[in-house]
């Protein structure tokens, strides 16, 4: 009998995989089963939309993904059959069989779209090894303020239900900023959530907690003198919380303003893998390849996965968020926030 356990001895053989040819083994099992690959990937067995604006998926992964709360992973998705790559935050706690993924739905968001339109139960998706360096220190604060934006919550709550389960003794507050308070996930878990302070606020209307957007009274009404606070959401809040307390550990999603070269684009940009050479048009070394016709992998189009890093052959590419430029001949490279600047040869 063919089962997934025998799958996975044979993926493990190398004389398998000989015989299977250049494409390997799990090109052929997966014909038969999506999960039947030494790939990570994970089938959706629930799915909720609580909110206008978001939608919950519950994953179990063919092989055991580890992840330290707060972190996140890489997601890949299959869309009108080309794979997009974006980073998510594990909602659950750490140690847990089956991932909790909350995905916010963006205007114009390929991957956050798709989910929230079509995501089902029996969906496959593929999963990348978890990073990220939001999470706590050892040994735990004693006063600890959280405070997420938007779908910056999902992080936060990992870390909330594993302090949960091994009771962290201390005390904990949440700040959480959405549009509305329909707008806010988890809000019903919060709500009935053991020793933690939780405050509300709502950007676009009444009936938060705290009125409109971040500022010192709300960090004086949640936790007066913390030992440690941790901010996850839009670039300005987490900007604005470092401002009052510089010292808090911050991840945003968001990317940073763009940096517009002071001198039009230049050069011809040759991917040499491929074959292909084109005109530079300024944009990033990922988009032109796109509008080339190449589908590389990339995951969050703002420089944090890494996914996208390719090496560079030769020329001079500049960082589009911080300006910096990169000189050197076969230096990887992020190509999402990597713009030519002048002839480039990328190894794509």
């Amino acid at each position: 009998m063919f089962t997934q356990t025998t799958n996975r001895r044979g993926v493990r053989s190398r004389l398998v995989g000989l015989l299977a040819g250049p494409h390997g083994v799990d090109r052929y099992t997966e014909l038969v089963d999506p999960m039947w690959t030494s790939e990570v990937r994970a089938t959706v067995v629930r799915v909720r939309r609580s909110t206008p604006r978001s939608v919950t998926l519950w994953l179990a992964p063919n092989h055991p993904v580890p992840f330290v709360a707060g972190q996140y992973l890489t997601v890949t998705v299959e869309v009108d059959g080309r794979r997009h790559t974006r980073c998510y935050s594990p909602a659950n706690a750490q140690g847990d069989q089956v991932i909790e993924l909350t995905v916010a739905r963006h205007d114009g968001g390929v991957v956050s779209e798709y989910l929230h339109r079509a995501a089902r139960v029996g969906l496959t998706v593929g999963l990348s090894p978890a990073a990220g360096d939001f999470i706590l220190p050892t040994p735990l604060p004693r006063r600890l303020l959280l405070i997420a934006g938007g779908s910056g919550i999902t992080p936060v709550m990992s870390i909330l239900r594993t302090l949960q389960e091994h009771w962290h003794g201390g005390e904990i507050a949440l700040l959480y900023y959405t549009r509305t308070l329909a707008d806010a996930c988890y809000r019903e878990q919060l709500a009935i959530m053991p020793d933690v302070t939780v405050l509300h606020g709502c950007t676009r209307g009444p009936g938060g907690d705290v009125e409109g957007h971040f500022d010192e009274r709300h960090l004086t009404a949640a936790m007066a003198d913390p030992d440690a606070v941790y901010v996850c959401g839009p670039t300005a809040l987490a900007e604005a919380v470092r401002r009052h307390y510089p010292a808090a550990v911050a991840e945003s999603f968001a990317p940073a303003p763009l940096v517009i070269p002071d001198t039009p684009a230049a050069g011809r940009i040759t991917f040499s893998r491929s074959g292909i050479d084109v005109d530079n048009d300024g944009q990033p070394l990922l988009n032109q390849a796109e509008a080339a016709g190449l589908a590389p992998q990339s995951g969050c189009r703002m420089g944090i996965c890494h996914t996208c890093t390719r090496r560079k052959v030769h020329g001079v590419v500049r960082n589009v968020t911080t300006g910096a430029l990169s000189t050197e001949d076969d230096e990887a490279v992020r190509i999402c926030v990597s713009a030519p600047v002048g002839d480039v040869e990328i190894d794509l």
